[in-house]
């Protein structure tokens, strides 16, 4: 009753946030990439947290009872299942940006994924980075019994964390979006659960673990990003200083 009454003050919240930010660049921004990307924010909100969330609610029996006959161990299971999810999430981002010029863009600014490219969003920007998330979730549901909608309110709050100390403190704001655009990643994955985790019941203070553990899981592989990203300068700095000084 909790969980369904924070989801309710949260969509709330929302509604209210987007629709503000949404009538104000409507009718006070000129730069035409501005406009179209609030216009594909709203797009996603329609396309993946509305439609989307209603599939998944309507389809989430017959979708179970499918999925749980797949011979994989629940813990395996889930992960895919959660990775699967995050690949048509940014299946829709990708799609919508690549329409930009449908929503009155004019440059190549207008978007919102790192790439036009599907297979660049996803292995070096996005997806990539949730697996952790989804492994560290996968160990929290072998220990606490999460309910399904546990599970998407905590993953949502998760990926607003991420989105924060990524992009900035503005996303916090944002929450009442992000909650439901990661949340929905991981309800049905979750669904298939329940039954197979022989996990114990869950506390209030599981959740607040649950909420900035899979955050940890993501260091490992940010830190490689990081030895990658500045091996990749290095050598280019190298290659630069051989050329200048064969030049010279």
């Amino acid at each position: 009753m909790v969980v369904r009454r924070l989801l309710i003050a949260i969509s709330a919240w929302g509604v209210l946030t987007t629709s503000a930010v949404t009538v104000f660049i409507l009718t006070n921004e000129t730069n035409p990439d501005h406009r179209a990307i609030i216009k594909m924010g709203v797009a996603l909100i329609l396309i993946w947290c509305v439609l989307g969330g209603l599939a998944m609610r309507l389809l989430r029996d017959r979708f179970v009872r499918l999925v749980t006959r797949l011979p994989l161990g629940w813990r395996t299971r889930f992960v895919v299942l959660c990775i699967g999810f995050a690949l048509l999430e940014e299946a829709v981002t990708t799609s919508l940006t690549n329409l930009a010029p449908l929503f009155g863009a004019a440059t190549d600014a207008a978007r919102i994924t790192a790439s036009r490219n599907y297979f660049e969003v996803v292995l070096l920007n996005s997806v990539v980075a949730f697996v952790p998330m989804f492994l560290a979730w996968g160990w929290l549901l072998s220990r606490y019994d999460f309910r399904p909608a546990e599970v998407l309110l905590l993953f949502g709050l998760n990926g607003t964390l991420a989105e924060t100390l990524s992009f900035g403190p503005h996303n916090l704001i944002q929450v009442g979006m992000w909650v439901w655009v990661y949340g929905l990643m991981a309800y049905l994955p979750a669904c298939t659960t329940s039954e197979e985790s022989g996990a114990r019941p869950a506390r209030w203070y599981h959740g607040l673990t649950a909420v900035f553990l899979p955050l940890v899981f993501i260091v490992p592989l940010m830190l490689w990003l990081v030895w990658k990203a500045a091996a990749t300068a290095w050598k280019a700095l190298r290659s630069g200083r051989g050329k200048a000084g064969t030049m010279s």
